[in-house]
């Protein structure tokens, strides 16, 4: 079948890829709830009259922060790389579709 102009595109796994994107978004917008609100550090929660006490809270909300903003990027890289992966399922899907009306 075909000869060395045509292509073929595996459909069912590139919606695979899609749906699985999707499934990291979900668990990447978890984590990142998490690491936004869930991570409270309650004043004298760490003790208190130790001289390292106010670096200890500084540490912990810098970490946070990283944290958070690395959530962010990785959330916004997977989304972009999801909504391409979809754009070019489709494209294929329309491609495919146009082929089949030709015949």
């Amino acid at each position: 079948m075909g000869g060395k102009d045509e292509y073929g595109v595996d459909l069912d796994a590139l919606e695979e890829v899609v749906r699985e994107l999707h499934k990291v978004l979900n668990f990447m917008g978890d984590a990142k709830s998490t690491s936004e609100h869930s991570t409270y550090l309650p004043k004298g929660s760490l003790g208190s009259n130790f001289s390292e006490v106010s670096e200890l809270y500084g540490a912990h909300n810098d970490v946070r922060a990283n944290i958070t903003s690395v959530m962010k990027r990785v959330d916004a890289l997977v989304d972009a790389f999801g909504k391409k992966s979809a754009k070019v399922r489709d494209a294929y899907q329309d491609a495919e579709a146009e082929n089949s009306v030709k015949m």
